[in-house]
């Protein structure tokens, strides 16, 4: 373990990805980092993590601000529970514990929205504590460095990928090492395409012995992805077009949306709250969730604008959820065709 990690660790000096987090070591920019990074790609969170830092630039910041006001600097990052545990875990940290900082993964993971991972990583690379921090990115290069049996999402496999991380984050370094393991998944070891004449470990790596690396790890288990039909409603006057704010639990929490419905007969129970009639589809798109398909249809609604909406004269200007903007521009491109 001692040959790998340092060629790891000079792996990581050399050539580590120059992300606007890694110029941070306080505890509350890498915090804000790896709940930002949680299913959300880099390249999404980059520009979105120096705003958000413009915006609460510390812990006592964010703690001071609205719930409503955190949701819409998130907006864009999707999965808006971890913009409300975050609100409320800077919260704990000021208000409970006088803005002193949990030390250790294990009480990191009693603030809201810390799980295993983030606890574990913001205790490697903030506190120095030796902890692995286990993602999709680490089982990949660990389950092909020692050609690891087992699929993803598999206790087997889970088990032997955090031993050998455990044993290779035991030293100095334990955060840089973590990292160092996180950039090579992320662009070296990938996941179709490895990269393996580039890689500072390749002469050790088992999984390369055996002639194709990206076998290792097993593929996970397919799961089905749900269609979840939705209706919305293009209600328009002479103030603008009319929007609603989500509820703060669940999807897109707290953001703006057309007024809407979802599941079997979306479109009747939506007419009915409205009070209005709704005319003939004006368009229909597609969002991608982890595991729901959604299809959206938009119609115009005729009648009053019901209680509870906000006209908007320019509805894309909106903290929008993601569904809601790709409507929107959908409807305006459509008008402006016309």
């Amino acid at each position: 373990m001692r040959e790998l990690r340092t060629a790891l660790l000079e792996y990581y000096d050399a050539r580590k990805r120059d992300l606007p987090w890694r110029r941070r070591h306080d505890p509350y920019g890498i915090w804000v980092s790896e709940i930002m990074l949680q299913q959300t790609q880099v390249d999404t969170v980059r520009d979105r993590y120096v705003r958000f830092l413009a915006e609460f630039p510390d812990v006592e910041a964010l703690a001071r601000a609205t719930e409503e006001r955190v949701c819409e600097a998130w907006a864009g990052l999707g999965y808006y529970r971890r913009a409300r545990n975050l609100h409320r875990a800077a919260r704990v940290i000021v208000r409970e514990r006088g803005g002193a900082w949990p030390r250790t993964a294990k009480a990191l993971e009693e603030l809201p929205g810390v799980g295993r991972y983030t606890s574990r990583a913001v205790a490697s690379i903030a506190f120095g504590e030796e902890v692995a921090s286990v993602d999709g990115n680490l089982t990949r290069v660990l389950a092909r460095l020692f050609a690891l049996p087992g699929r993803v999402g598999e206790a087997a496999l889970a088990n032997a990928v955090e031993a050998r991380a455990a044993a290779l984050v035991a030293g100095e370094r334990p955060g840089d090492l973590n990292q160092a393991l996180m950039d090579l998944g992320a662009t070296i070891c990938t996941p179709a395409q490895p990269r393996c004449e580039g890689c500072p470990v390749a002469s050790t790596c088992a999984a390369r012995r055996t002639g194709d690396p990206t076998t290792f790890p097993g593929a996970k288990r397919a799961v089905e992805v749900r269609r979840l039909p939705v209706a919305l409603a293009w209600v328009e006057d002479a103030r603008g077009v009319y929007l609603r704010r989500r509820p703060l639990d669940g999807l897109w929490a707290g953001l703006w949306e057309l007024p809407s419905a979802e599941g079997r007969g979306a479109r009747a129970r939506l007419a009915s709250e409205l009070g209005a009639e709704l005319g003939r589809a004006l368009v229909r798109v597609e969002h991608v969730l982890s595991h729901r398909r959604v299809v959206a249809t938009v119609y115009p609604a005729r009648g009053r604008p019901a209680r509870g909406l906000v006209a908007y004269a320019d509805p894309l200007s909106a903290p929008l959820s993601g569904l809601a903007r790709r409507a929107i521009e959908a409807v305006l491109r459509v008008r402006h065709r016309d």
